[in-house]
């Protein structure tokens, strides 16, 4: 069982302060990478356009660019929510960038009210994200958005 109040408290000392966004979202694809078990990639899409392009991660190459309302993280930011997808094989259009992933949580990154990007976790087993990975990688999430967006910095 992840203990997500010190996970978000481990990012927030990571990104606190810290003007450089890429910078960032690099510590936190590390750190979702060395406290989280089972997981075959974690990482960041950002938004350019209507198209989420590969950002900063831990795992194996990944897609590229992904449409909005394409795959998992299209969808997740498209509707702006958080998709919890235990079977990803179930999945109406997902999209494999690794054939191993078996289960997937997607979380939108918003800056106010605009999506900015997602956050990414996949894993090789199915099943392996619950609600309560959803509710503490949200608040991950919200640390994320408050540290990324309270300077002056842009990707």
């Amino acid at each position: 069982m992840t203990d997500y109040p010190a996970l978000t408290k481990a990012l927030d000392a990571l990104t606190l302060g810290v003007p450089h966004p890429i910078a960032n979202l690099a510590n936190a694809s590390a750190l979702l990478w060395q406290r989280l078990e089972g997981l075959n990639w974690a990482g960041f899409y950002l938004l350019e356009g209507e198209t989420l392009v590969l950002g900063p991660f831990q795992g194996k190459p990944a897609c590229i660019e992904i449409p909005l309302g394409k795959g998992v993280c299209g969808t997740a930011a498209e509707r702006r929510e958080a998709v919890l997808v235990p079977d990803v094989h179930a999945f109406p259009g997902h999209i494999a960038c690794d054939e191993a992933s078996r289960s997937e949580l997607v979380i939108p990154i918003l800056r106010g009210r605009e999506v900015w990007g997602v956050l990414d976790l996949d894993s090789p087993y199915e099943g392996r994200f619950t609600e309560e990975d959803r509710a503490g990688l949200t608040s991950f999430v919200r640390v994320l958005e408050k540290n990324l967006f309270s300077t002056e910095a842009s990707v």
